[in-house]
């Protein structure tokens, strides 16, 4: 499954196609072309992706005619902030950035967050191209239209919807990918599994070795199975209001370790995986979830080098992230559990009780 893979998303904020291939990256410039996209663009990348794709990039956008500018920024979570932004901002004006340029995130998650909220309120909203080398992004936010920053109160608080315009994924940018970053990727094509595709979960489950090795078949495989579950919650539900919160499987702990963790200590997809641990405990002690859904859950995390047991973390340092994740409501937490592999369930008002048991339960520091 190496062959070009394509999928159009269509939602309120208009259709973009998603383009899934080897050797994309050098056909990007034709492809904007092609997508009707104006003949300027601002590539966005961190120091270390830009290092490593920039050039390529660039020939591609300007052999097709574009005009062609770079931006780069620090590499990590830590520079997803209103103040990199800000920077960004400073860097678009000086370039002389009008509502015809179009802005390319290049990069992984951060790249895509932190370029798309720029893209979305710079002159009020600039043209959007997601290209994403990693394989979280390639699997999970590039696609969507969420774009943001963090504050030191939470992650993603300060954010808006803006839906790209197209979607390039070349599956090539992951051989450069290291293997921490793609067991972190990893933990987010689980996800999708767990919450809702029993045929994706069991694919991971017979070819987890090949995937880590990056053969071709079963990775594309499993990558083009989360687009897709992404691309038909994000064309059901595009306002996260329905659906689409089901993909919040196990984000609800993982943002907050993310966040206590200064952004430092975890990869996202690493505090995903606690997350999942955490709501599938949760799940089998409100009575939805089976033990055996959950061991079967924590053996693939665990085969992929994730979750194999829980940090030296403390509840107490997790709450006051958790209170103020994004995902609370007046009707209290909206916390994602699941009733068996691939059949997850939005809980409304979860008790911070049963929060707090389930993650005693896994060996939490009070």
């Amino acid at each position: 499954m190496t062959a070009l893979q394509s999928l159009t998303v269509r939602s309120a904020s208009g259709a973009y196609r998603v383009l899934v291939g080897p050797g994309l990256l050098d056909r990007l410039g034709r492809l904007m072309r092609a997508s009707g996209l104006g003949a300027r663009a601002v590539v966005v990348s961190d120091a270390t992706v830009a290092a490593l794709y920039a050039p390529r990039v660039l020939t591609a956008l300007r052999r097709a005619g574009l005009a062609a500018s770079l931006v780069v920024f620090p590499p990590g979570e830590r520079s997803k902030t209103l103040r990199t932004a800000g920077g960004l901002y400073a860097h678009f004006a000086d370039l002389g950035v009008d509502r015809e340029t179009c802005v390319v995130a290049l990069g992984g998650g951060v790249a895509g967050d932190l370029a798309g909220f720029v893209a979305a309120t710079y002159l009020r909203g600039l043209p959007l191209v997601q290209v994403p080398t990693t394989l979280l992004a390639q699997a999970d936010s590039a696609i969507g239209g969420k774009t943001g920053v963090d504050l030191p109160a939470g992650k993603n608080l300060v954010g808006a919807f803006h839906a790209p315009r197209l979607v390039v994924i070349d599956p090539r940018t992951l051989a450069t990918l290291p293997v921490r970053h793609l067991r972190s990727g990893l933990a987010e094509v689980i996800k999708v599994g767990m919450a809702l595709d029993a045929r994706l979960f069991g694919r991971l489950e017979r070819h987890a070795e090949a995937i880590l090795a990056l053969a071709p078949g079963p990775l594309h495989a499993a990558l083009w199975g989360a687009v897709r579950a992404k691309a038909r919650l994000v064309q059901a539900d595009e306002r996260d209001r329905g659906r689409r919160r089901l993909l919040n499987y196990g984000h609800t702990v993982g943002h907050a370790l993310e966040a206590a963790g200064t952004y430092r200590r975890w990869l996202h997809g690493e505090a995903v995986a606690l997350g999942m641990r955490a709501a599938a405990r949760v799940s089998v002690q409100a009575g939805l979830l089976d033990e055996a859904a959950e061991a079967r859950q924590a053996a693939l995390l665990a085969r992929f080098g994730l979750a194999r047991s829980w940090p030296r973390v403390s509840i107490r340092n997790l709450l006051p992230y958790l209170e103020l994740d994004k995902k609370r409501s007046g009707r209290g937490l909206a916390f994602v559990l699941t009733a068996g592999v691939g059949v997850a369930r939005v809980r409304q008002n979860l008790s911070r009780e049963a929060l707090v048991r389930a993650l005693r339960s896994l060996g939490a520091e009070p």
